[in-house]
């Protein structure tokens, strides 16, 4: 069993090329949050036990979540690998993912942190139907009506301003700093650049993949 990890910052499009990654190469894409909800809605033995964390507004623990994981990789689906969405965050987390599974890719996408403040701090959504748009990259095209639907139910996440947005992003780089340095010693890390369209962002991962 060979498996991948992806990560990067917040709006670097890491929900885009993930899907594309599983397209591309079967393995099933798998993050944290999906995993806790799944086990606490089917009331699994981890499940109860992160439930009783999440209802008290607490991290779960790492030795939770990697319960999490031993049961993943025990699926049928999981037999080829799996891709690992924002997992790792930490080395105690890498350390522990290596004993469940090879990891035979790191692919980490990398988008200047004033890029990503533009990104996140000008999206807006339709309350309607929940389309998206963005000030500068997708505006609408009448103002404060949406394209989709009409409705002019537009709005804006609470936690999208520039503060906010930049305090997850210190937390990520202090987090993932020594983790890309761990894993890059490995000489399975890729990084790659984040800023530029789409289709060449997925060209180069899925050239690293090989």
């Amino acid at each position: 069993m060979t498996s991948i990890v992806l990560f990067g910052p917040p709006g670097a499009g890491k929900g885009t090329q993930a899907t594309r990654i599983t397209q591309s190469t079967g393995l099933p894409q798998v993050s944290t949050g999906d995993m806790l909800r799944a086990a606490v809605k089917h009331g699994t033995t981890t499940g109860i036990a992160a439930k009783e964390f999440m209802d008290a507004g607490k991290l779960v623990p790492d030795s939770i979540i990697i319960d999490l994981i031993r049961d993943r990789v025990k699926q049928p689906d999981a037999v080829n690998g799996l891709m690992f969405d924002g997992f790792p965050r930490t080395i105690p987390q890498a350390e522990a993912l290596s004993q469940i599974t090879d990891v035979s890719h790191v692919i980490a996408i990398e988008v200047p942190d004033s890029k990503i403040v533009e990104r996140i701090c000008g999206r807006y959504s339709c309350s309607v139907c929940g389309a998206v748009f963005h000030d500068k990259f997708n505006p609408t095209t009448s103002q404060g009506i949406c394209n989709e639907c009409g409705s002019s139910e537009l709005k804006r996440r609470a936690d999208d301003n520039e503060a906010t947005v930049t305090q997850r992003l210190d937390a990520y780089h202090q987090q993932t700093s020594p983790l890309a340095e761990w894993y890059d010693g490995q000489g399975i890390f890729h990084r790659i650049d984040g800023d530029r369209e789409i289709d060449e962002i997925t060209k180069d991962i899925l050239l690293a993949l090989q």
